[in-house]
């Protein structure tokens, strides 16, 4: 688990979206330290109230990206003025606050404690199907804390959900540590059958799937995709951590898949589903990547071009047999993970840019946003803000169709039809 260091600035808001996400990281297992200097990294949240605030944001920024491996920036400047950080060559990564806490991660898994129960937070309705993984990642220590995959019952699973829908939920995230191979303790990976079963339910909702391991995902690969084309309650979005583009990086990390395996349900996705979204993780940095490693790493980001990518910067953590290796320089993992962070937001901005003036878009609005704008979500997961929500009568809960308009980097614009 990581020790983090978070700042707060600005407003009563800025200080509850910190202690949210204090919280949920705690929930995580991971642990607050003192200061950046005992951390693995480093949360921002910024405020913009005045232009010598943000002057001070950008320095502090930029203070902390020397001082941590990994910066992970919110906030209402964040929000507001992204850019303003890639364009002051800040090592960071630019997240809504509510984005913060599955990022801090070190390619772990996302941890489930043991009585973990279905959540309903505004319209989005969690629900953990399994606990544990069936993996061995020499990185990880998630596994201490979880063990093997613990799968309850599609039926039990389903009850959960039809719950959750019952109590208002629009949007069911399905979590665990590694869905991909829910059922594998049974000796059957059934995911794709619990998602069926999911869709089936009376109600009007969408259904995200959480992180699955490409191996897991590789045995039923066809079967999950046709699910995905099957279903309009699924958004059409994977999340396959490939986590290297090095079959022998992978080895090391004791990462059960091979990178053609990843390549190939990439394919499968691709020819079942005609708009959808790509999402995986890299570790830059491990401590046996090589640059010819890294090389290969960043052709595999360019040939698959996934829309959502998690860039870390590899750190140790004490019980792992990974901790014992001889680490990389700090300014390798640096000048690395700056590349393929340099690469992830020109390809997810070629992303949104396509969109634009060319979808006409039925998204679900999960969330309000900030200045009377809401957040959406598309059919394959992506991002839309709507603004001047008051005005057009809109809040979370519904689902609207949008034209795109315009977009920034990590989200487009859309403008109700």
């Amino acid at each position: 688990m990581a020790r983090y260091h978070i700042e707060t600035y600005g407003c009563t808001s800025n200080r509850g979206e910190s202690r949210e996400i204090e919280r949920r990281l705690r929930d995580a297992g991971h642990h607050q330290v003192d200061g950046p200097d005992e951390a693995d990294v480093a949360i921002l949240n910024t405020c913009t109230v005045v232009e010598k605030t943000e002057r001070n944001m950008l320095r502090r920024a930029e203070e902390l990206s020397e001082e941590t491996a990994d910066l992970f920036i919110t906030g209402c400047m964040a929000l507001a003025q992204g850019e303003e950080f890639a364009q002051a060559d800040v090592d960071g990564q630019v997240l809504h606050w509510d984005a913060v806490p599955e990022a801090v991660t070190n390619g772990e898994c996302p941890t489930t404690t043991p009585d973990a129960e279905p959540i309903l937070d505004g319209v989005v309705g969690i629900l953990p199907i399994a606990r544990g993984c069936m993996s061995n990642c020499s990185y990880c220590i998630t596994k201490h804390a979880t063990g093997k995959i613990d799968s309850p019952s599609i039926e039990e699973n389903v009850e959960k959900a039809r719950a959750l829908i019952h109590a208002g939920a629009k949007e069911l995230r399905i979590t665990g540590q590694d869905t991909g191979v829910y059922g594998w303790d049974e000796g059957e990976r059934k995911l794709h059958r619990l998602l069926a079963e999911i869709c089936e339910l009376e109600g009007d909702f969408r259904v995200r799937v959480g992180m699955a391991n490409p191996k897991g995902v590789h045995g039923i690969r066809e079967e999950l995709a046709d699910a995905f084309a099957e279903y309009d309650e699924l958004y059409d979005f994977l999340h396959a951590p490939v986590q290297s583009g090095s079959d022998d990086v992978l080895g090391d990390m004791r990462r059960q898949h091979q990178v053609e395996e990843y390549v190939e349900v990439v394919e499968t996705f691709g020819e079942a589903l005609e708009y959808w979204t790509l999402s995986t993780d890299f570790i830059v940095g491990f401590p046996t990547e090589t640059d010819h490693d890294h090389e290969q790493s960043m052709a595999l980001l360019r040939e698959t071009r996934p829309e959502k990518i998690n860039v870390t910067r590899f750190s140790k953590r004490p019980g792992t047999d990974a901790a014992d290796m001889k680490g990389l320089g700090g300014t390798i993992k640096k000048e690395r993970s700056k590349e393929m962070s340099a690469a992830k937001r020109e390809i997810v901005a070629d992303a949104y840019a396509d969109m634009v003036g060319e979808r006409r878009e039925d998204v679900l609005v999960v969330e309000e946003g900030t200045a009377d704008s809401v957040k959406c979500r598309d059919s394959a997961y992506r991002q839309i803000i709507v603004q001047n929500a008051s005005e057009h009568g809109i809040e979370p809960g519904d689902f609207i169709d949008v034209d795109v308009t315009a977009h920034e980097t990590m989200y487009a614009f859309g403008e109700p039809v």
